[in-house]
């Protein structure tokens, strides 16, 4: 897996500070995309164990709320094999950090089991993450006043109460 960039101190990608990490490959491919560069699994830089160590030392600042993962994609197949190593560590060692996850695929059409972007480890992918923005940017629905998301039919969930609920529930800041 390859990451375009990691952001320390965002406040744009989900509540609070947070430490972004931007991941490559993409095949979505969204009209107007705010980073087609990171459409390519190859852009940037391999994420690498020393990548992984420095994210979890750039999360036990207590400034940092969470984790965000973005892209590219980060439950493109071959970026969850990496990332779930991450998403594991954080529960692990840092539980009070919450993360918050970005995806163009649609939670209930994409990524459960038998659907087109499950695999082996998306089921337990989902089950660390307390917030997924899901739907593909749709430049017709582009609104800049919405909170997390960029576009109308993109969906902020609170994983925590969907899990819990088993019903997708809609996160409210």
């Amino acid at each position: 897996m390859y990451y375009g960039n990691i952001k320390m101190y965002d406040i744009a990608d989900g509540e609070g500070c947070r430490v972004t990490l931007f991941v490559s490959g993409c095949t979505n491919c969204c009209k107007e995309c705010f980073q087609r560069e990171t459409w390519d699994f190859h852009y940037g830089q391999p994420y690498t164990k020393e990548t992984e160590d420095y994210l979890i030392e750039c999360l036990k600042d207590e400034n940092i709320q969470g984790l965000t993962l973005l892209g590219g994609e980060p439950f493109e197949p071959e970026n969850q094999k990496e990332l779930i190593h991450l998403l594991r560590r954080v529960r692990k060692e840092l539980p009070h950090k919450d993360i918050w996850s970005y995806t163009g695929f649609v939670l209930d059409r994409d990524l459960l089991e038998g659907q087109r972007k499950h695999t082996d480890v998306t089921y337990e992918m989902l089950s660390y993450i307390d917030v997924l923005v899901d739907g593909p940017f749709i430049a017709e629905k582009k609104n800049l006043a919405l909170y997390f998301r960029g576009s109308e039919n993109q969906r902020v969930i609170d994983m925590n109460r969907t899990r819990e609920e088993k019903n997708i529930i809609l996160y409210h800041d």
